[in-house]
């Protein structure tokens, strides 16, 4: 039977995936700080598996945000279907920049699962970043977007994005952080960037959960009542959050630069550091 304060570990668990998802200031660094600090009663394993298996109420926060954008059928008319050749553009360039991560995390998913996930390494990540954000939005400040929307992006665009993302296998890196400075590096617009982080997401996302989920199985986990409730509390939650933290950062960089979330990240990490010495 799960106690109350459980219940409410597992509730603001799925508030910081919620939040930390989007925003570019690392969700699995946040998580595992959190849970460094929390304590939940889990046994590794299932932890493991369960911070990531929580993302999927994120992802389907975006599929339903996003759906006319992703979805590349238009049913309005439901006798003459039409096929979105843009949408099916977008997906295609998603899946291009996908394909770096995907092999970088099969080869050493363990290996950074084993070694970098301790509060010092997502200190060190978080401040490092913290300061690329900075530095590159002021860089920007002199220079105007090449790539103002999604649909301006080419292949060799979601590449160079693609390889980006590769540096958020370090956990306090940030995977959404990795992206959006990559974007902007090429010279992705703001909106573009994001909009295309929350696209590229989705099959990651989804396969992460999946890749976990399935090696929590095969190593013979087994679920209990009390687990399925926490797997469906916290993603529940991390729904309902992202829906309100999705909608707040598409308007939020409409009139704002990522320079904030850059000096979050760097006052966080070096907390983490001095609680380190404690």
């Amino acid at each position: 039977m799960l106690s109350v304060f459980e219940i409410l570990k597992v509730i603001f668990l799925g508030i910081v995936e919620g939040i930390t998802e989007w925003l570019p200031i690392s969700s699995t660094g946040h998580m595992l700080l959190v849970d460094e600090y929390l304590n939940i009663k889990m046994t590794p394993e299932f932890k493991d598996m369960f911070i990531y298996v929580i993302q999927l109420g994120a992802i389907l926060a975006v599929v339903i945000l996003f759906w006319e954008k992703i979805f590349p059928f238009q049913t309005k008319d439901k006798t003459k279907p039409i096929i979105r050749k843009d949408v099916f553009s977008m997906w295609f360039k998603v899946v291009v920049a996908c394909i770096p991560g995907a092999l970088v995390t099969i080869l050493f998913d363990d290996y950074i699962e084993q070694h970098l996930g301790t509060p010092a390494i997502i200190a060190a990540a978080l401040i490092f970043y913290g300061f690329a954000f900075i530095i590159i939005e002021i860089w920007n400040k002199r220079r105007a977007p090449k790539i103002k929307t999604v649909d301006d992006m080419t292949y060799l665009t979601a590449l160079l994005i693609g390889l980006f993302q590769v540096l958020s296998i370090i956990p306090g890196t940030s995977r959404s952080g990795a992206t959006i400075i990559g974007a902007l590096v090429i010279g992705v617009s703001r909106i573009a960037a994001a909009e295309f982080t929350f696209y590229l997401a989705i099959p990651v996302m989804i396969g992460m959960s999946a890749l976990k989920l399935l090696k929590y199985i095969l190593d013979g986990g087994v679920f209990s009542g009390g687990e399925v409730c926490i797997m469906s509390i916290g993603t529940l939650v991390a729904f309902l959050v992202s829906v309100f933290v999705i909608k707040f950062l598409m308007s939020y960089i409409k009139k704002h630069d990522f320079k904030v979330f850059g000096v979050y990240r760097i006052i966080l990490g070096v907390i983490v550091l001095i609680l380190l010495n404690f």
